[in-house]
């Protein structure tokens, strides 16, 4: 009999509908029952595109003997943590308080009946191995501590909140800011940046976005080492396995330090960031292979991750058939099977199935394992006829796997990460000169302006028609930073409204006007065991930073104080973390970047169509720090940027409160 949880929207509970496992939800009703019965909570936390949930729900939540004992002893509640990220990020917190390291999914937590941890872990086995217990046998301990040591248990309770809240960033006194963090970000990063494969970590390694956007920022300032860290980082991961070679997209992360083979989940998430990184490097290197990474993103977003109604899915599986990454490897003999000798002569020299097999002894997942040219040179043909050869491969190995069990796809549709997705779209069609992508973002928007955002307030996620959930920070600030993305590429009135709406909506109901920042919640969001204001970055950017930046670059645009006096509180806050730990803070050393150095505004006017293509001339020579704004004859602005119809194409410029004369040249508007 199906569970609590078929009738849920979320497709990671509802892959744990027919688990013999007596699941709730997260809600008042698990919550009430558990103290009504005086029961602790078992909290297992997880993600439909998750290979080692699947794993542990096999071994312990579709088995019967598991599941008796976990109805025996626990209220067993289930939560998807991209619905829920509020729950997510205080577990995680509170696991590596308990466990003394870093947490992950499957994330399994005991709870006192009051919702305070007392016992964390991730994945557990059904029977000892990989050196953890099996989960019954755990359980049964979990449930003597309770019932038979409460005294200590609610002891240690006393102290895990007060750690949690002490964890939050405190008011200080105001610190004078300065270049210095910007510095020693880059310093730092050199410390412990890879010169063979790139990246900032040894396996496992993950795209980290954020430290290769302050890279890039930094290098269009000048900086001669932070160029060459990001763009030989973005080369080689492009080059690898963590990029799906066929089809186009990320990966989550590398399991080794090549890039070569991922965990194969694909998250939305993941590829709206990295979409943005790889037309900035285009445009700072104009590397051929930049663009077609850039290009490959956009195709497989378009082709497997556009929902009909006008955003975009969430994420596919790592898993088919019930094997991680069996949809997106091979065997040379298929290979050889597929293509004709002179194909297969250039395929494997570049996709690297001339090599022994790359991934568990047995199968090949395509790498770019030499450069084409040198392809070419080896077999003795011309680069033209190596790239053919090499494409039509590409195209043949692609159809066929198009006949494989796909992987799953999560299908619900989350306010936060579309938003990092149509700013990707929206930065890289302006940049590279796309305005179909540009298209795309609008139409993105337009769903969630249609469908998520009702009576001044955003929600969450969206799926068959319901949008749910109060939404949370990133949800806002994201969406807020990539309406800014989109009128850099192609100002709407209608967007620049909905930004201020959604500014005034966040200060509103997430600032803290006393301390300065942003709370993860809203002041009206349910009561949980502690409110979190996360300054760091992590897999997507610090919801403080990006709200920061944006309110920060709106405020200008504006000449809007209270958005410009929000994000100097929330800079003043984390400054000190910031300074004493700058990688951990990428996205706010972009906001102190632009505190220190106000970004320019270029207005531009004139009749629509030479307008339109000085614009597009100007956009990929711009550096980070420059906002233009197309506004053709006629179009309306608010009244900071509200200018004059012009005869021919002018510029404005401005940069803080301080203006130039305007120009009709475009060699003086680069100058």
């Amino acid at each position: 009999m199906p569970n609590r949880l078929a009738t849920e929207q979320s497709p990671y509970l509802l892959q744990h509908a027919d688990n013999p496992v007596d699941w709730y939800p997260w809600g008042d009703e698990a919550l009430a029952k558990a103290r009504r019965e005086d029961k602790p909570i078992l909290l297992s936390i997880g993600y439909s595109a998750c290979h080692w949930c699947h794993v542990m729900a096999h071994d312990c939540f579709e088995d019967a003997e598991v599941a008796a004992v976990m109805n025996r002893l626990f209220v067993n509640i289930k939560v998807d943590r991209e619905e829920r990220p509020d729950l997510d990020q205080i577990y995680q917190s509170a696991h590596q308080l308990l466990a003394q390291r870093g947490g992950g999914w499957p994330l399994t937590v005991f709870l006192t009946p009051d919702q305070t941890p007392f016992f964390a872990g991730t994945y557990f086995p059904k029977t000892p191995r990989y050196q953890l217990p099996g989960f019954p046998e755990l359980m049964e301990n979990v449930a003597r501590a309770w019932h038979g040591h409460r005294g200590e248990v609610l002891a240690q309770n006393d102290a895990v909140r007060a750690a949690l809240a002490q964890s939050q960033p405190a008011a200080s006194a105001p610190a004078p800011l300065s270049d210095a963090p910007l510095e020693q970000g880059v310093r730092d990063l050199a410390q412990v940046f890879d010169p063979v494969w790139g990246g900032f970590s040894r396996a496992p390694k993950f795209p980290r976005p954020g430290e290769l956007f302050f890279l890039l920022r930094r290098a269009q300032g000048g900086d001669a080492k932070a160029r060459e860290m990001a763009l030989f980082t973005l080369r080689k991961m492009a080059s690898g396995g963590i990029v799906d070679q066929l089809g186009g997209g990320f990966c989550r992360y590398s399991v080794d330090e090549e890039w070569a083979i991922p965990h194969f989940e694909k998250m939305l998430y993941d590829n709206g960031p990295l979409l943005h990184l790889y037309a900035d490097a285009w445009a700072l290197g104009g590397d051929a292979l930049f663009r077609e990474t850039a290009e490959g993103i956009v195709a497989w977003l378009l082709r497997e991750m556009r929902a009909p109604e006008g955003g975009f899915y969430s994420a596919l599986d790592a898993d088919s058939e019930g094997h991680e990454g069996k949809f997106y490897v091979w065997s040379r003999e298929e290979v050889k099977s597929l293509l004709t000798p002179d194909e297969y002569a250039v395929a494997a020299a570049y996709y690297g199935f001339d090599a022994p097999p790359n991934f568990e002894n047995a199968s090949w997942n395509p790498i770019l394992a030499r450069p084409l040219d040198e392809v070419a040179g080896a077999l003795g043909l011309s680069p033209a006829e190596a790239e053919a050869r090499a494409e039509a491969a590409r195209r043949k190995l692609f159809a066929a796997r198009g006949s494989r069990v796909p992987p799953g796809r999560d299908d619900k549709q989350l306010t936060s990460w579309n938003a990092l997705m149509i700013g990707g779209l929206a930065h890289a069609g302006r940049v590279m000169g796309r305005p179909e992508w540009v298209a795309e973002a609008h139409a993105a928007i337009d769903f969630l302006r249609r469908n998520l955002w009702r009576d001044g307030r955003l929600r969450a996620t969206f799926k068959r028609g319901e949008a749910r959930l109060n939404a949370y920070l990133d949800d806002y600030a994201f969406l807020i930073d990539a309406l800014l993305e989109t009128m850099l590429a192609n100002y709407r009135e209608a967007d620049m409204a909905w930004a201020r709406e959604l500014a005034d909506a966040l200060l509103a109901h997430f600032e803290d006007r006393e301390a300065g920042g942003f709370f993860f919640t809203s002041h009206d969001h349910e009561a949980l065991l502690t409110r979190p204001k996360p300054g760091y970055d992590n897999a997507t950017p610090s919801g403080n930073g990006v709200a920061a930046f944006a309110l920060q670059r709106l405020g200008h645009l504006l000449g809007e104080t209270r958005y410009l006096d929000a994000s100097a509180r929330c800079l003043g806050l984390f400054f000190a973390q910031v300074a004493q730990q700058p990688i951990a803070y990428p996205t706010l050393l972009a906001v102190l970047d632009e505190a220190l150095r106000p970004p320019r505004v270029i207005v531009l006017r004139g009749p629509a169509a030479p307008v339109l293509e000085e614009a597009a001339s100007l956009a990929p020579r711009l550096g980070a720090r420059d906002m233009l704004l197309a506004l053709p004859n006629g179009q309306g602005a608010p009244g900071a940027l509200a200018r004059p119809d012009a005869e021919q194409p002018t510029a404005w410029v401005c940069s803080g409160a301080a203006c130039q004369p305007p120009l009709t040249d475009l060699a003086a508007v680069l100058a």
